[in-house]
């Protein structure tokens, strides 16, 4: 884990980048959905503290509602049971496994969490915005979501209605409750889209959610009274907060309302909140609209990601579908498993995942284009220079259009990952510039040139070496964020260390800067950085 939230945050002015997933339900263990979402916010994260910028990265666990109290019972134990369990066996060391650098991980069981969720909907009660009914209508355990008539499909007997994503069975909910005047804000939110078109991407998520508010909405029942797992009503303890709207305020609550009011000065609104596609509306239309309710700022942006599909199907536990993200770590590595869904898939499409394709890309473009480069740049300067960087001296037209590729590669990179969350995007440039790197190495012959032991051949054999390990430590840069562990092998291999420091404390800025690697500096063939794949392990 990365710095609390408490170390990230310096008590100054200067607002963090805040970017938050969404709480995890923990009915069960993650898949591979789960860590898509996080790896991305993680990346995300690490790209803006290479930046220079300061961060702060959130991420937890959802623990209240039906699904969980049935899920537990099914189990034998009490829901806390059941969520202190999959927390600290599964969640938890998972985002520790896979390198997630996150500053703080809330959960709503925690009292930090359902003291603030209580002042809050106790201030909106005493505004007037909820008021007491009635509910009656589809309700879908396994989204904990009311669901509307018209988005129901038919079941396989008459009458039976189903979850359009789950394809179960939805049940008929008739409960005392207390709703939130939802439908007040539908001109209002109107107007914020209208105001800030960058605040739900990507465009066809926007469109949508146009659609849908546009088409008027319901007031929102905000709490349950059948059953008694969740946060108490402040002002009705037969009631317990519908959970997503418990869920919701985990956003704020972490970040310091009611509790701390110059940390949550500094680091509320959040910059981006990254969240399924499948849970679009609850961050676009239902969580804006109680935080208009509450005379609080709204978050930045929005951004949906796409589903990662087997057999044309949403990964889930539900569907049978759901993979464990160790499946793939054990055999491809924890830094290939970061890369291949951030190239793989455009962030905001769905994206289907192969072995094939993954082991097609681990070979083309991590072992052969990059963990070669590597490894030819570390063996050549040790077998002419015995280990010591040279010093370019005839950096002529190839070189300089070596250095405005680099420029062009992290130009392009810092505005695709850093700004549009187009990983696959800015991934794409810095293994372009990888390729140019080989294909610079492949026209200079620097195996050729070392046969020529005169003093221009020599400078020339220099500026060639050079020129790559120079590419190399950018490239450390770069992909720091996307493969810590692999570009801190690189780090060291190149002798960046000695002259520089540490990786962390390079920016993406700085990356672009052509001759910063020391002259003198130690280079060593260090371990393969990706090795040959055995075989796909059975499933």
């Amino acid at each position: 884990m990365a710095a609390t939230a408490d170390q990230s945050t310096d008590g100054g002015t200067t607002p963090a980048y805040f970017v938050s997933t969404p709480i995890y339900y923990v009915n069960d263990r993650p898949h591979l959905g789960h860590a898509y979402t996080t790896v991305a916010g993680d990346v995300l994260t690490r790209w803006h503290r290479q930046r220079g910028e300061k961060v702060w990265y959130l991420t937890g666990t959802d623990e209240h509602g039906q699904k969980i109290l049935r899920t537990a019972e099914a189990n034998g134990v009490t829901p806390q049971e059941w969520c202190d369990k999959l927390v600290e066996e599964a969640w938890k060391p998972l985002w520790q496994h896979l390198e997630i650098a996150n500053d703080d991980f809330v959960r709503t069981t925690q009292e930090r969490h359902t003291a603030r969720v209580q002042e809050f909907v106790q201030d909106l009660y005493d505004k007037g915005e909820i008021y007491k009914g009635g509910y009656s209508g589809p309700y879908c355990v396994g989204c904990e979501e009311y669901k509307l008539p018209a988005e129901l499909l038919d079941g396989a007997t008459e009458g039976e209605k189903l979850c359009p994503i789950h394809k179960k069975p939805v049940e008929w909910l008739e409960e005392e409750n207390y709703f939130f005047k939802l439908s007040a804000y539908g001109p209002k939110l109107l107007e914020f889209y209208a105001a800030n078109p960058g605040f739900i991407a990507p465009e066809s998520a926007r469109n949508e959610v146009l659609r849908f508010v546009e088409q008027g909405l319901q007031d929102l029942s905000i709490s349950r009274s059948t059953f008694n797992w969740g946060v108490p009503l402040p002002w009705d303890e037969k009631h317990v907060l519908y959970v997503w709207v418990d869920a919701l305020l985990n956003y704020i609550t972490a970040a310091g309302y009611g509790a701390d009011p110059e940390r949550f000065a500094e680091l509320w609104p959040a910059s981006v909140h990254l969240v399924g596609k499948d849970i679009l509306r609850f961050h676009a239309v239902i969580w804006p609209a109680m935080l208009m309710a509450a005379g609080l700022p709204l978050p930045k942006r929005v951004v949906a990601n796409g589903w990662l599909m087997v057999g044309g199907e949403k990964m889930s536990k539900s569907n049978l579908t759901g993979i464990a993200p160790t499946d793939l770590t054990s055999h491809f590595g924890v830094d290939a498993y970061r890369y291949y869904f951030l190239r793989a898939i455009p962030f905001g499409t769905d994206g289907s995942f192969s072995w094939e394709d993954f082991t097609a890309r681990y070979t083309s473009e991590l072992a052969n284009d990059f963990g070669n480069l590597a490894s030819r740049v570390a063996a050549m300067v040790g077998k002419y220079f015995d280990g010591a960087l040279p010093a370019s001296t005839a950096h002529g037209d190839a070189e300089q259009a070596v250095a405005d590729g680099l420029a062009a590669a992290v130009g392009t990179a810092d505005r695709k990952i850093g700004e549009e969350l187009d990983f696959a995007g800015g991934l794409a440039a810095i293994f372009e510039f990888v390729k140019q790197v080989n294909g610079y190495l492949t026209e200079q012959e620097p195996w050729k040139v070392a046969k020529d032991d005169s003093a221009e051949g020599r400078a020339r054999l220099a500026t060639i070496l050079y020129t790559a390990a120079e590419s190399l430590r950018a490239t450390a840069v770069l992909l720091n964020p996307v493969m810590p562990a692999t570009a801190e092998k690189l780090w060291l291999s190149l002798g960046a260390a000695e002259g520089l420091g540490a990786l962390a404390d390079q920016t993406v800025a700085g990356a672009a800067q052509w001759g910063l690697l020391p002259v003198g500096t130690t280079v060593t063939k260090g371990e393969i950085l990706f090795p040959r794949l055995e075989e796909k392990p059975a499933s």
